[in-house]
C-alpha cells in the first residue's frame, strides 16, 4: 500500500453540488459545510474517530428539507471511499466497534466487502435534534454503504439521549471503518478473500 489512498468527487444535481476529498489515512483533519449544523458536527466526529481526513462542500435544496443532501453527502462519501480504497489489497476488510456515550451504547460491523447492505437497528425517540431529522441518519447510512459497496450493521445496544446515539454511532461507524480499511501486516498485500477478488 504505497501509494495514496485518497479520493476527490465533485457530485452535481439538480438537487445539490457536492465537493467531496477523502484521504483514509489521514490523522483525522475536517472541513465540513453542508449547512446542516448537526450533520457537521456528526460528520467531523466520522472524520476524527476513523483518522480520516476530509473535506465537505455541499451546496443542497436546504429550503425543501435536508434529504436531499443528507443522502447525497452520503452517496459521495461512498463514492469516495471505493476510489480511495482501490483494489482492497492487503486492507483487514473487517471492522467493528462498541462505542459508549454516556448512557448509549453503538455497535456498528464493518465489511467491505463489494456487496452493499445496510442493518439498521437505531430507534430515536424525538423527530429531531437541532434542526436535523433523526430518519435521515438512516438515509445517510444507507447511502454511504451502497455507494462505497461495503455491509454495514448499525445497532443500538442502549440509549435514551438522542443526541447522545446519533454521535455514538457515527464514532463506532468511524472506528469501524478504519479497522477494516487499515492495512493487515501480515496480508502480505493480498485480498483477503478465498474468491481472490472483492
Amino acid at each position: 500500500m504505497d501509494t495514496a489512498r485518497t479520493a476527490t468527487i465533485h457530485r452535481v444535481t439538480s438537487e445539490t453540488d457536492i465537493t467531496l476529498r477523502l484521504n483514509l489515512d489521514g490523522t483525522g483533519q475536517s472541513r465540513i459545510a453542508t449547512g446542516i449544523g448537526f450533520f457537521d458536527h456528526m460528520l467531523t466526529a466520522l472524520a476524527r474517530h476513523g483518522l480520516f481526513d476530509l473535506e465537505i462542500e455541499a451546496k443542497g435544496d436546504l429550503h425543501i428539507d435536508f434529504h436531499h443532501t443528507t443522502e447525497d453527502t452520503g452517496i459521495a462519501l461512498g463514492q469516495a471511499f471505493v476510489r480511495a480504497i482501490g483494489d482492497k489489497r492487503g486492507i483487514r476488510r473487517f471492522g467493528h466497534a462498541l462505542v459508549p456515550l454516556d448512557e448509549a451504547l453503538s455497535e456498528v460491523v464493518v465489511d467491505i466487502s463489494g456487496r452493499p447492505f445496510l442493518a439498521w437497528s437505531v430507534e430515536f425517540t424525538r423527530d429531531k435534534i437541532g434542526e436535523m431529522d433523526t430518519e435521515l441518519f438512516e438515509e445517510f447510512f444507507r447511502a454511504f454503504a451502497m455507494s462505497a459497496l461495503l455491509t454495514l450493521h448499525v445497532t443500538q445496544k442502549a440509549g435514551r439521549n438522542c443526541h447522545h446515539i446519533a454521535e455514538a454511532s457515527f464514532k463506532a461507524a468511524a472506528r469501524a471503518l478504519r479497522m477494516a480499511a487499515e492495512p493487515d501486516p501480515r496480508a502480505a498485500g493480498s485480498i483477503p478473500s478465498t474468491k481472490g477478488v472483492l
